[in-house]
């Protein structure tokens, strides 16, 4: 496993109709080593904080392995295609579990959530219907909480320190969010007992809060 490429993005309109509406989704790779804090890369964009970024989800990681499923559904893809800070190889990003470890060099990041699909994606993606395509596809990729602070550059060897406690996938993560249906309140618990990222842990504690009022 290894760093692909670092990605990062200014502001730049998502629709140039509407100047005014800017996004941090257009990443493109960096030559060089890049600080990594605990808010994320240094100088990349984080425009709708509402629902991207914080220490929760400073750095979002995308493989070049799941890329190569794409590129056979005939999507263009190159580094920072998918708005990702981190294009990694040697890992597909459904297998990782929420706790896991990614280290590279001194950099120490821990996945806390997968990618849930939004409107800016497909209009960066050109393509109205690509929520449902990403949806489907289940190849999420990952968002990490920074765990100790350094540099990074592309070429470093990555190296994945499994998450000892419960093993839940991003790809399970992901199924649950999309699920027509309130997930069991064991399912619930078991989430919330993970270090999921603060906006995932909301939702969870919304689900538990409905099973309280449906009693």
């Amino acid at each position: 496993m290894k760093i692909v490429s670092i990605n990062i993005g200014r502001p730049e309109p998502i629709d140039p109709r509407r100047p005014e509406v800017r996004t941090g989704i257009y990443k493109r790779p960096v030559e060089g080593p890049v600080a990594v804090t605990r808010l994320g890369i240094a100088k990349d964009a984080v425009v709708d904080t509402h629902n991207h970024g914080g220490p929760d989800q400073a750095l979002y990681l995308y493989s070049s392995d799941d890329y190569r499923w794409w590129a056979d559904q005939g999507v263009a893809t190159e580094p920072g295609q998918f708005g990702e800070n981190l294009t990694v190889s040697g890992l597909e990003s459904s297998t990782l579990c929420i706790g896991d470890r990614l280290i590279a060099g001194g950099v120490e990041m821990e996945v806390t959530a997968p990618r849930i699909p939004c409107a800016k994606f497909a209009a960066k993606m050109g393509d109205p219907g690509f929520v449902k395509r990403f949806r489907d596809a289940a190849r999420p990729g990952a968002y990490l909480r920074v765990i100790a602070q350094g540099q990074l550059e592309a070429g470093q060897a990555l190296r994945l320190v499994p998450f000892a406690g419960d093993r839940l996938t991003l790809e399970d993560h992901f199924e649950l969010v999309f699920m027509k249906t309130l997930p069991g309140r064991d399912v619930v618990e078991r989430l919330l007992a993970l270090p999921i990222a603060e906006r995932a842990r909301n939702i969870a504690l919304a689900w538990r809060a409905a099973h309280l009022d449906n009693a």
